[in-house]
């Protein structure tokens, strides 16, 4: 039986004084064992099971979305995982004692509701919605699952400390039970020597060696933990893999089909003490049940934030891109499973498998890495250096789909997407064979740049909403943080970091882009458009690590793996953890729903194909947000 605490409701300027605080601690500390003997605290909703691709006698298939109560609930009695700690029961009842003497508030949804639902409750929510957000920013990341930064966070619904071991085993490419798990192949750092905290991390190197079949603590070669100052190795993520590690909802092939070996089950231990967003979470909302919108990879997910759907290549069979074309295990063109090269390890032990090139699914989606059709891109047309050379295979033609952008310009809402280092690269690096390690721009996390409307054809567009982010971590070099601060920011505004500040296993560390997202939040705070934002920080992909729970099923696209999702605004329910089930598309239905646009037929494909099964549609983020009457 499941027992739900109300949160916060301090939307609406509400603060609480030091007596209150005095008061609620004695309270909760004697309030604390009704939390351990499992008994109702305030409330109890009902709970709603929630198809997923698979289901077993575990649990896994019981995840379910969330609503105003459903955030950070105490271990039931009879399961495996300990109790709640003292200060997690605090920090609820906590949450609840807040909630007095503020007034009248608009939930997320009725605070009575079922945990199935997804989204706020129409009516008094959308006026409210319409009356107090006016900038919604969306801060997007890089390649990382939930648990590989936010593993035990207090009030998770399933935390990694509460698995059995079923369920985090890994099998080998035939199905077995892995007895231990792989080498981390090529080491755990391939850069180097890297010096972070005066220790030497040496490439090539295994730091962890014979471990178990299970999940583990990232650790150095001193037994130290892995600092998040370290660029270790990165992880192959792609559609048709993520797919095959998902295996269903059990999570059991990430080692089998992993290009890094072992370490895919490797998670920080240590984040409470030292990531920024760690502490950002806490005073906020942490979302414990957000997806990543479609299986794979960077290029996919930041197209999925763009239009919620995946981009098209038409008559691919007769294009020079028929080479980036997937060998599958079928002829089904749907078909998740590559076909092994002849020459593949038959198991995970032995190496990496090995795969031909799989960009495209035989009838003609782009679902993997294809470079933008416009500069910036990585082949250029000689002729018209304004545009890709379209003669070569990994160049996909300009997309005509309706992206967000198109909906809010239909109702003249102003909307930009900050690339950091997109001036740069035009300018410096045009003649330049490559990108330096500092911008490191990457040309395929610019997903609108992939769209007609929005090419060197249209330079008006063009140029009003795909702006450059500038560079670095001072305001005076970086353009994104200069219009924070001079409360310019567009309605909707995407910020995309540069490459070396964006947390991508490879070639960047965590530390660094930590520390700018977090500067990036602190001048939000600042900025005189605060009182009426709303803002959204996630990763695009889990960068092929590991996470428990299974993704719930919704369409042909995804959603994938679990990834960390905050939600930071004055109305904010603050310090809570949202269980409700989310994905990247959650934040294009934010947008939607914010601004009264029509929905983007990706979307409603996913709900279609949702509610045909009787699911709840992924829910919208207002869950995690509350208002004043």
């Amino acid at each position: 039986m499941a027992y739900i605490v109300k949160q916060p409701q301090n939307g609406g300027g509400f603060r609480t004084t030091v007596h209150d605080l005095l008061l609620a601690q004695r309270l909760a500390d004697a309030a604390a064992p009704s939390f351990a003997s499992g008994q109702p605290v305030l409330f109890q909703p009902g709970r709603q099971r929630h198809p997923f691709t698979h289901s077993n006698n575990e649990g896994d298939d019981m995840i379910s979305s969330g609503s105003t109560g459903s955030t950070g609930k105490p271990q039931e009695p009879g399961d495996s995982a300990p109790a709640a700690s003292p200060e997690l029961k605090r920090r609820h009842f906590l949450g609840g004692l807040a909630s007095v003497g503020v007034g009248t508030t608009l939930a997320g949804c009725a605070a009575d509701a079922p945990r199935g639902s997804a989204s706020a409750a129409a009516g008094p929510v959308d006026a409210a919605l319409a009356r107090n957000v006016k900038t919604v920013v969306v801060i997007y990341g890089e390649n990382r699952s939930f648990n590989n930064l936010f593993a035990d966070f207090p009030g998770l619904e399933r935390p990694i400390s509460a698995l059995k071991p079923s369920e985090c085993s890994q099998r080998d490419r035939n199905g077995a039970l892995l007895g231990k798990l792989p080498a981390t192949w090529g080491g755990v750092a391939q850069l180097g020597p890297q010096v972070v905290e005066g220790v030497t991390y040496e490439p090539g190197k295994q730091y962890q060696t014979d471990l178990p079949n299970a999940p583990f603590q990232l650790k150095g070669p001193q037994g130290e933990a892995l600092p998040l100052g370290l660029v270790t190795r990165d992880l192959v993520h792609a559609f048709y893999h993520n797919q095959m590690q998902i295996n269903g909802g059990k999570n059991d092939g990430f080692a089998a089909w992993t290009d890094a070996g072992g370490i895919t089950m490797g998670y920080y231990a240590d984040t409470r003490f030292n990531l920024r967003l760690w502490d950002i979470a806490r005073e906020f909302v942490l979302c414990d049940n957000f997806f990543q919108g479609a299986f794979g990879g960077s290029f996919l997910n930041h197209q999925y934030l763009a239009a919620g759907t995946v981009p098209f290549y038409p008559d691919v069979m007769n294009s020079p891109a028929r080479t980036q074309v997937a060998k599958l295990q079928s002829s089904d063109p749907t078909d998740f499973r590559l076909q092994p090269l002849d020459n593949s390890p038959a198991s995970c032990m032995d190496g990496p498998p090995r795969f031909g090139p799989n960009a495209l699914t035989p009838d003609g989606y782009a679902v993997n890495t294809m470079v933008p059709p416009y500069w910036p891109t990585s082949v250029r047309d000689p002729a018209r250096p304004t545009h890709a050379d379209f003669k070569q295979p990994n160049v996909l033609v300009p997309q005509v789909h309706h992206h967000i952008g198109d909906k809010l310009d239909q109702k003249g809402i102003d909307w930009a997407w900050y690339a950091g280092g997109w001036q740069a690269t035009l300018d410096q690096f045009k003649d330049s064979a490559g990108i330096p390690k500092i911008p490191n721009f990457q040309y395929h996390h610019q997903p609108f740049n992939y769209f007609k409307n929005l090419g060197p054809d249209n330079p008006t567009a063009r140029t009003r909403h795909l702006r450059d982010g500038g560079l670095g971590d001072e305001t005076r070099t970086n353009r994104f943080f200069a219009d924070i601060e001079a409360g310019k920011l567009p309605p909707v505004t995407f910020y995309k970091p540069q490459g070396n500040l964006n947390m991508h296993a490879g070639y960047a560390d965590i530390a660094s882009g930590d520390r700018h997202i977090a500067h990036a939040i602190k001048l939000l705070q600042a900025s005189p458009q605060w009182n009426n934002m709303v803002v959204i920080v996630t990763v695009d992909e889990n960068g092929g690590w590991w996470d428990h729970v299974a993704p719930p099923k919704g369409d042909r696209w995804g959603p994938g793996t679990r990834l960390p999702a905050l939600v930071i605004s004055p109305f904010a329910r603050k310090g809570t953890v949202d269980h409700t089930i989310y994905d990247t598309g959650s934040v294009l239905r934010l947008i939607t729903r914010v601004f009264g646009l029509e929905k983007l037929d990706g979307l409603k494909e996913r709900d279609d194909a949702m509610r045909a099964r009787g699911q709840e549609p992924m829910g919208d983020m207002t869950n995690a947000l509350q208002f004043t009457a």
